[in-house]
């Protein structure tokens, strides 16, 4: 109720546009009395693009509407008796309205919802400035934005004052020219009159003729000058329309989608799109007004020809503001929801266009259609230079054709494609090393429409942002690194799809802890230490580990994701990406407790440890395996009385994790007793442990896997079973002896002194399977 309380606090032209957001479609009666309820749901976790969210959008309808008849219920008295009337009559008309759609709803309250934030927010923001406070920018240039706007609506209205007094000056004009005409005829009609009864009439009305000549004269000149000065006035408002549609389109619009395109690398959402479409809203209706204004003056010139250059100029000024209001139709054809940059064939995918001007010019009336095609990267530099390339396309798009939709709710117009599916592409020649996964397209969205009774006729097209084709999940790596870097590099107005070849090192240091802090869903991305491992891990020839040296350095994509790391057969971005997928899947909340440090090499674990007590432990990534993760742990060597040694387990990785999880795992070796520095280790896990299995049912006994190191096993110091938990069971004769663990008669070490885990993870899974089978099968004859 909160931000409600906030929104009736609004005044002027913020309370003005707060009020427009209610009507027959969403009564401000009921946003008043259902406040609190209203912000307690979570109109956010509905994806409105997702049909399947219906039937929770359902469900928020019937809740609104049990709270409405609850509210109405309520109500005593003779007030309430109208007022329970009045809700009653709302639940019937709400329910009426969306009892199909109920998915327009909840787009209809979050739209509601946003924008009295935002109408908050900023009057917030002004009342800080006023109190001596500096505006932030974003608040200071919206600011000066809406002034420019209030400039352009007194100079537009102050222009239809000028004309409305140029309409009548020019009536009395025509009216006093047709009195001349009448006395001339006048005159004419003398000429059958006797001389001494034609003089004395003739010469009054001839010096009536006169006066009125000469004031027809003079006024004439008049007129001329408010021509030629409502012409001049024009000109200066549509001088002030261009410089304000240059600062939404050129920079407000890039700047969101440059947020849309960072978004994709994880970035903020971009958000401000309603504000924007607020904006060209305004730029629209003033254009229109001040292009009406223009053919009114053209109508009165043509009424009225005088000597002079007007026709001339009305014809450049109608050229001018027909070329603004056809900037402004075309650049706000954009693409809200964005199709994937990874797009798979064969794999369903959606996109939304909108047309932010598409209701103020009452586009809808005629719902125009929308269809998308995917072009090549060589095809949509032809489409910026205007240069044909109808029917041309790099493939299929089934389900390609959408219709604008006006949303009343909302005040917007847009195209939902909910089922786009990519059949097939056609592939171009590559150039030199390029891979299939470096090659970009994207999806063109074009439709035609007409504006003012097909006075204007529009054709739009827009392009989405690049996207990498793939027909197997095994290129989703490399073509992620595609996307990350056209995404983090790309400049505004570039040549399709063109990005540098090489990047300074912070530069890429940015994408990369946006891209990991995004997949983490956590405000700790990557330390200064983790971009010095990364360096190092990207410049092998540098033995620094202070990120202060790199700041000068630059990498190349064939650095990034082209080049095999120095003895590996990866390179640094499948090696960082095989990272970030491990996390995600299985690690994220180890992460976030700061239990992983993760970017430490071998010989820098082993410095750290070796100054800790014995059973100390850290987590790191491995460098030799994608995707993989070790335990590093301090212990004296069992083969060296006295000598205490680093250890280091085979990486774990997305297959094992599927088996039993890192804390489960931690949890089952019983050596490792501090997470670094000096954390006790249950702490840390204890939270994430999986609880003990339930007892035995129908005769079976449940297993559990259990890892363990043989070097390092000791007794487990918590009584209980080990692999799996005791039952009542049928009794039995001879109980046999399972022997688990063989002797070992190697030590279970790699070269590098890394434990290999499959023999024993084989034995734990022979003893799974062997504890399915039912009991009568396993002690068969021994039953009593």
């Amino acid at each position: 109720m909160a931000m409600w309380i906030q929104a009736q606090q609004l005044q002027g032209e913020a309370l003005h546009q707060m009020q427009a957001l209610y009507g027959q479609h969403f009564p401000i009666e009921v946003r008043h009395y259902l406040a609190q309820w209203i912000e307690s749901q979570l109109w956010d976790s509905v994806e409105l693009d997702n049909p399947a969210e219906e039937a929770k959008a359902k469900h928020l309808l019937d809740s609104l509407m049990a709270e409405l008849q609850r509210k109405a219920q309520h109500q005593v008295g003779e007030d309430g008796f109208l007022l329970k009337i009045k809700l009653g009559h709302y639940a019937t008309q709400l329910k009426g309205t969306y009892d199909r759609s109920p998915l327009e709803l909840v787009r209809c309250i979050k739209h509601i919802l946003h924008s009295e934030q935002r109408l908050v927010q900023e009057a917030t923001n002004v009342s800080c400035g006023s109190g001596g406070q500096v505006l932030d920018s974003l608040s200071q240039r919206h600011q000066q934005i809406n002034q420019a706007f209030e400039e352009l609506r007194l100079a537009t209205q102050e222009s239809e004052n000028e004309l409305r007094k140029l309409q009548h000056s020019q009536e009395y004009f025509i009216i006093q020219y047709q009195e001349n005409i009448r006395i001339q005829a006048q005159i004419s009609s003398l000429a059958s009159l006797p001389p001494a009864e034609r003089t004395p009439r003739e010469n009054t009305l001839q010096s009536k003729r006169a006066t009125v000549e000469a004031w027809l004269t003079r006024e004439a000149s008049t007129l001329q000058k408010y021509r030629l000065d409502l012409s001049e006035q024009h000109q200066k408002t549509l001088g002030l329309l261009r410089k304000q549609q240059t600062l939404i389109l050129e920079e407000e619009l890039i700047q969101w989608k440059r947020r849309q395109q960072l978004a994709g690398n994880g970035g903020p959402a971009e958000g401000g799109l309603d504000v924007l479409q607020s904006w060209c809203e305004k730029l629209a209706d003033l254009i229109w007004q001040n292009r009406q204004q223009i053919r009114r003056c053209e109508h009165l010139t043509q009424q009225l020809p005088l000597p002079g250059p007007m026709e001339e100029l009305l014809s450049k000024l109608n050229a001018e503001i027909t070329d603004i209001i056809s900037a402004l139709v075309t650049s706000t054809f954009i693409i809200e929801k964005q199709p994937p940059q990874v797009l798979k064939t064969q794999t369903k995918f959606a996109a939304t266009v909108r047309l932010l001007v598409g209701g103020k010019l009452n586009v809808h009336m005629n719902p125009p259609q929308v269809k998308a095609v995917i072009v090549s990267e060589l095809q949509a530099r032809a489409l910026l230079k205007n240069e044909s390339t109808r029917n041309d396309s790099s493939g299929e798009i089934l389900n390609n054709n959408g219709v604008m939709e006006y949303h009343q709710a909302t005040g917007t117009l847009s195209a939902h494609f909910r089922n786009m599916s990519l059949k097939r592409i056609k592939r171009s020649d590559r150039r030199g090393a390029e891979s299939v996964t470096e090659e970009k397209f994207t999806v063109l969205f074009e439709s035609q429409f007409s504006v003012g009774g097909n006075e204007l006729v529009f054709h739009v097209k827009t392009l989405s942002l690049p996207v990498v084709v793939i027909v197997h999940g095994s290129q989703d790596n490399n073509a992620t690194a595609t996307v990350l870097w056209d995404n983090a590099f790309a400049e505004p107005g570039r040549v399709p799809f063109m990005v540098p070849d090489k990047v300074l090192w912070p530069q890429l240091c940015e994408a990369l802890d946006m891209k990991y802090k995004a997949e983490m869903h956590s405000g700790r991305g990557l330390a200064e230490d983790n971009l010095g491992f990364l360096a190092q891990k990207a410049f092998p020839s540098s033995n620094s580990n202070n990120p202060d040296d790199y700041r000068n350095i630059t990498i190349s994509w064939a650095q990034f994701n082209r080049e095999s790391l120095p003895g590996r057969n990866f390179t640094f971005w499948q090696w960082f990406d095989g990272v970030v997928e491990l996390m995600k899947k299985h690690l994220k909340p180890h992460w976030n407790d700061g239990a992983i440090m993760g970017f430490v090499n071998k010989q820098q674990a082993q410095d750290m440890l070796l100054s800790k007590p014995n059973g100390t432990f850290l987590l790191r990534f491995s460098d030799s395996e994608i995707g993989g993760i070790t335990i590093a742990w301090v212990a004296e060597n069992p083969n060296k009385t006295g000598e205490r040694l680093v250890w280091n387990l085979l990486p774990y990785t997305t297959k094992d994790f599927s088996i039993r999880s890192l804390a489960d795992r931690i949890s089952d070796l019983n050596h490792l007793l501090f997470l670094y520095p000096d954390r006790p280790k249950d702490e840390v896990f204890s939270k994430y442990y999986t609880p003990p299995l339930s007892k035995a049912v129908d005769g079976y006994v449940k297993p559990q896997i259990k890892q363990v190191v043989p070097e390092f096993t000791t007794p487990n110091p918590e009584p209980g079973p080990t692999f799996m938990e005791q039952a009542a069971s049928p009794p039995v004769g001879n109980t046999p002896s399972f022997n688990i663990f063989p002797q070992m008669s190697d030590p279970m070490l790699d070269a590098d002194g890394d434990f290999d885990l499959d023999d024993t993870m084989d034995v734990a899974r022979h003893v799974e399977e062997l504890l399915r089978r039912p009991l009568v099968n396993q002690w068969s004859g021994q039953q009593s």
